[in-house]
């Protein structure tokens, strides 16, 4: 399997060249209701005109299952499907579409030759947390039921970015407490999500000149997503997942910037599954912010041709293991 890349100086130079423009651009908070209008219509005017990847081919449909009902967002690379990838967009639980993953989730289509299922969950505030993530598992859970028949293939991974890591987290450990097929899930990729809903010291320390998002905001905001619960039901496991038993899990590849507040988060994730499960990858990337990997840099371009290899590899190794075992 290939290690994660050491960028070279250049590299690296052009990263922080980028973060100084960064420190002039808006902050990410939680948007009132006019604000939330103005994103979300623009984040759809950009999917009406959004380059499509020549060889994935995209398409959208409404699922009920499980008592619920949501959007889900397709991206099938052009001959046979390896495996299928569930996904989660980030936007802070309040903002965002399936659609603003195209861009990562065609090349994880295309290069890795995955079905991508993005899944357009249900925001804030036309729902709350704990329903969301029930949704978000339903999701997960009819892409496991179907995927043969729909996709082709068995072979499960799922992720996500921000908030959509956390939803995927979540997501992952009901998964393992209702199917019995559990171990088809190859592997899980998270970047930078908040998987401590108490609020982990960086988050707590993060000030209104963190890049990319508004630092006290993300307390706050949290605290407002949790309001009917105390500082220690916020790490109640069912909403924060670094406090779950992390027991039996697949392969975990958590990926963070040092310089984003939610790197305490990431740190404490993968060390509690390294101890239980003993089979979760850290990446911590120098001076990277949050969302680092979308930003028009080779550290972005070479983490996500990063992210594709660990997929590739782990579908070898499955391959590898269902070989020996004949």
């Amino acid at each position: 399997m290939a290690r994660f890349p050491e960028f070279s100086a250049a590299e690296m130079e052009e990263a922080r060249r980028f973060n100084r423009w960064l420190r002039y651009a808006p902050r990410f908070r939680a948007p009132g209701a006019l604000r939330k209008f103005l994103i979300q219509s623009s984040l759809f005017a950009q999917q009406a005109v959004s380059p499509r990847l020549p060889g994935v081919s995209i398409s959208t449909r409404r699922v009920s299952w499980k008592g619920q009902t949501f959007d889900i967002r397709i991206l099938t690379p052009e001959g046979p499907v390896r495996g299928v990838y569930i996904d989660y967009h980030g936007g802070g639980w309040s903002i965002g579409t399936a659609a603003m993953d195209d861009r990562v989730n065609a090349r994880i289509a295309r290069d890795s030759r995955l079905a991508v299922v993005s899944v357009d969950y249900t925001l804030i505030p036309l729902t709350t947390l704990e329903p969301m993530i029930v949704q978000c598992a339903a999701a997960a859970d009819w892409v496991f039921e179907h995927s043969s028949k729909e996709f082709g293939s068995e072979a499960m991974f799922i992720g996500g970015e921000s908030a959509g890591a956390h939803l995927a987290a979540c997501s992952m450990l009901r998964l393992r407490e209702t199917r019995r097929d559990f171990d088809r899930l190859r592997g899980v990729v998270l970047f930078y999500g908040p998987f401590d809903l108490s609020c982990t010291p960086s988050v707590r320390a993060a000030t209104a000149e963190t890049l990319v998002l508004h630092g006290p905001s993300i307390f706050h905001g949290i605290g407002k997503l949790t309001e009917e619960r105390g500082e220690d039901q916020r790490r109640d496991p069912a909403i924060s997942p670094a406090y779950a038993d992390l027991h039996g899990l697949p392969p975990g590849l958590l990926l963070c910037g040092t310089i984003d507040p939610l790197i305490d988060d990431s740190r404490l994730m993968a060390t509690r599954w390294q101890a239980q499960s003993g089979n979760a990858e850290l990446v911590v990337i120098e001076d990277a912010p949050h969302a680092f990997n979308r930003l028009p840099t080779a550290v972005a371009e070479r983490t996500n041709a990063y992210v594709r290899s660990w997929i590739d590899a782990r579908l070898v190794a499955a391959s590898d293991l269902r070989a020996a075992a004949e």
